[in-house]
């Protein structure tokens, strides 16, 4: 019973039935881990996640309904202890720049082999953040390109509410179209003012449209 107790519980979510099935025969395989839900969407994620509050959730980052990063959001947004490891095809640095500045505890390539995934998985649950070797140099590249840049240093998310200021969306209105918590859109827009150094909307798009950050 105490083996069992000590087994890190575990969501995986993978819109690819036959991958997912492998990823799941591997961890439960290894003994270290219990498979607790099996998911093919990133909204019967979230509602596993909800039901079992696992340590980790193990989450394609392309998913149909709500993509891994959106669920990243949603668990934060709800202060849910489960750490999501989201797993990839894409290893281009400014995605995976995103997942962990957004708050995603690790990211790794889909063609990681089932013992990697499963290390993976248990340094998450340790507190651990995890990142590919061959993944760790091109973030690297991607932190000292955007610290080169001239423009204002604005996360993909803090562009992301700026598109929609542009578009006279109000606070609540973002905060549904980004699956954020409106005090976590406030925090967003109050950084957003700080690096574009202006005072309201109106300024922020003006500045935004001068340094070529909206098109």
């Amino acid at each position: 019973m105490s083996f069992e107790q000590n087994r890190v519980r575990i969501v995986v979510g993978d819109d690819h039935p036959v991958y997912r099935d492998g990823i799941v025969a591997a961890l439960n395989g290894s003994g270290r881990v219990e498979v607790v839900a099996t998911v093919g969407d990133g909204r019967a994620a979230l509602e596993a996640i909800r039901e079992h509050v696992p340590a980790v959730a193990l989450l394609d980052y392309r998913m149909p309904k709500l993509d891994g990063l959106q669920v990243v959001h949603a668990v934060i947004r709800d202060e849910l202890p489960t750490r999501i490891l989201l797993l990839s095809a894409s290893t281009e640095s400014d995605v995976v720049y995103q997942a962990i500045q957004e708050g995603a505890a690790g990211y790794l390539s889909k063609e990681s082999n089932r013992n990697d995934v499963v290390a993976a998985v248990m340094a998450c649950a340790k507190g651990e953040s995890v990142l590919p070797p061959d993944l760790v140099t091109g973030l690297t590249s991607e932190v000292r390109a955007r610290a080169r840049s001239e423009e204002p240093l604005l996360s993909a998310r803090e562009r992301d509410v700026l598109r929609l200021i542009a578009q006279g969306m109000s606070v609540q209105d973002m905060a549904q179209e980004l699956y954020l918590a409106p005090t976590t859109i406030k925090t967003h827009l109050r950084r957003l003012y700080e690096k574009l150094g202006v005072s309201d909307r109106g300024e922020a798009v003006a500045k935004a449209m001068r340094s070529q950050l909206l098109e």
